[in-house]
């Protein structure tokens, strides 16, 4: 099997991260990888937002929570020492979502390339319609109708992190010849 192939099957959601700063050339790996990613009409509607800044990390966090409904302390991320946010304009291409949600991916399968643990959490949606998530964008000077598709949440992966693969279901598969 080709290591490609390997990746992809060997890449699970990671839930307990060391505190350990990846590598920048490892995180900047991984964000190209996500720039890769195919859009719809190549309209390339999906941007990453990447978060190593601490305070700002724990910030998002919290709203993170606040929105799932977690008891105060309970850290959506698990941990994680960087999130990649991944939103798309609404108005630049219908298969915005879509783009966006193949951006993820390539984030995840990349980061498994290079040793590096991920999980994709949700609630970006939400977070990015409330105040904090405007004035997010609005600080960074990000102008459009975005929409919060994903957080890539990663770090290297502390003992226990990751479970193994699940049997693949019967029937996931319907061949027509």
């Amino acid at each position: 099997m080709n290591e490609t192939l390997q990746i992809l099957e060997s890449r699970r959601s990671c839930r307990k991260f060391t505190d350990q700063m990846l590598k920048q050339e490892d995180l900047e790996a991984i964000i190209r990888a996500g720039t890769y990613a195919p859009t719809g009409m190549n309209k390339q509607t999906p941007i990453i937002i990447a978060v190593t800044n601490k305070k700002l990390r724990d910030k998002i966090s919290e709203e993170n929570r606040k929105i799932g409904g977690w008891q105060e302390g309970f850290d959506p991320f698990y941990g994680a020492p960087v999130i990649l946010i991944v939103l798309a304009n609404k108005e630049v291409c219908p298969t915005y979502i879509y783009d966006g949600s193949l951006v993820m991916g390539n984030l995840m399968n990349a980061a498994e390339s290079l040793g590096v643990g991920s999980i994709w959490i949700h609630r970006a949606k939400e977070e990015f319609q409330t105040e904090f998530g405007k004035n997010l964008l609005k600080e960074l000077g990000i102008t459009g109708d975005f929409e919060g598709i994903g957080h890539v949440a990663l770090g290297y992966k502390a003992e226990g992190g990751v479970k193994a693969a699940a049997p693949r279901k019967e029937n996931y598969v319907y061949w027509v010849k």
